[in-house]
């Protein structure tokens, strides 16, 4: 499915300063992070689909909130390149204390490993952590001889867009979260505040209802140079699979679908740095 690094040794700790945020647990990245939209051909199977794009059949059915392993023709799939992290279980782990620990949402865990929410968990057990965030710490010494450690989330992205090639994606609303999960921010705002299209491109999903892998209600746009952007939770959706679009075109509304704790927009950049 993805490279796996291995964190677990004391070279791999000391080589990151600070360490990621724990010792004994093996990080998945996706060989890339592109969104596709698929639909389901005669004689497609979960697993043929799952080999196609290099990911495990787990991904999709978590991503499609699929309630079995049967697909059919003409079904159309959302496949999410799912970074997550592989954790090996302690003596007294839980799939909540494993939630809090990676800032994860405890019913994905759940249902991701096929279990419930208070399954007893064994030492030893390998639980993944899908969209678990990763953060590198660095200690630096003051020239006071004071020490201060700071915490960034682990951002894999260089490429910097050329200024106004994105736009804001929404007029009004305030930056409620920053950087998180998959290279994401979120804007609150009043639901049906209009969302627009932060460059111009193709979509290539436009999706109405099931959980979406926490997306919700959501829209992914395909860009020049390899950039998408993710535009998720949403409460209506204005365009189509397939529609170009333009540069702040309305292509939704705010909305508090999928994974939501209240009204606003999820907004990703893959490929390039998040400028916002």
């Amino acid at each position: 499915m993805a490279e796996v690094i291995d964190s677990s040794s004391s070279d791999a700790l000391y080589a990151t300063a600070g360490a990621l945020r724990f010792s004994t647990e093996d990080i998945d990245f996706p060989v890339n992070d592109t969104i596709s939209s698929y639909e389901v051909k005669k004689g497609d199977t979960l697993a043929t689909v799952a080999k196609l794009f290099n990911v495990s059949k787990n991904t999709i059915i978590w991503a499609n909130d699929l309630k079995s392993q049967t697909i059919s023709p003409g079904d159309v799939l959302t496949i999410l390149p799912m970074t997550g992290i592989k954790h090996t279980v302690r003596d007294g782990d839980t799939i909540k204390s494993i939630a809090r620990k990676y800032k994860a949402d405890v019913n994905d865990i759940a249902k991701f490993n096929g279990l419930s929410t208070d399954s007893d968990l064994a030492e030893g057990d390998i639980v993944l952590v899908p969209e678990g965030e990763l953060s590198v710490t660095t200690t630096v010494k003051t020239k006071s001889g004071r020490l201060v450690t700071t915490e960034r989330l682990l951002d894999t992205y260089t490429y910097e867009t050329p200024s106004g090639f994105l736009v804001r994606p929404l007029i009004g609303g305030r930056k409620t979260q920053g950087l998180h999960g998959h290279n994401g921010i979120d804007f609150g705002a009043t639901p049906g505040t209009p969302v627009l299209a932060s460059a111009s491109g193709r979509v290539i999903v436009a999706k109405m209802g099931g959980y979406n892998g926490g997306y919700g209600n959501m829209v992914v746009i395909n860009h020049d140079g390899g950039i998408q952007t993710v535009y998720a939770h949403l409460r209506t959706i204005n365009v189509v699979s397939g529609q170009t679009v333009s540069q702040g075109q309305i292509i939704g509304q705010v909305g508090n679908t999928g994974y939501s704790t209240g009204p606003h927009l999820h907004f990703e950049v893959r490929g390039a740095k998040n400028p916002f």
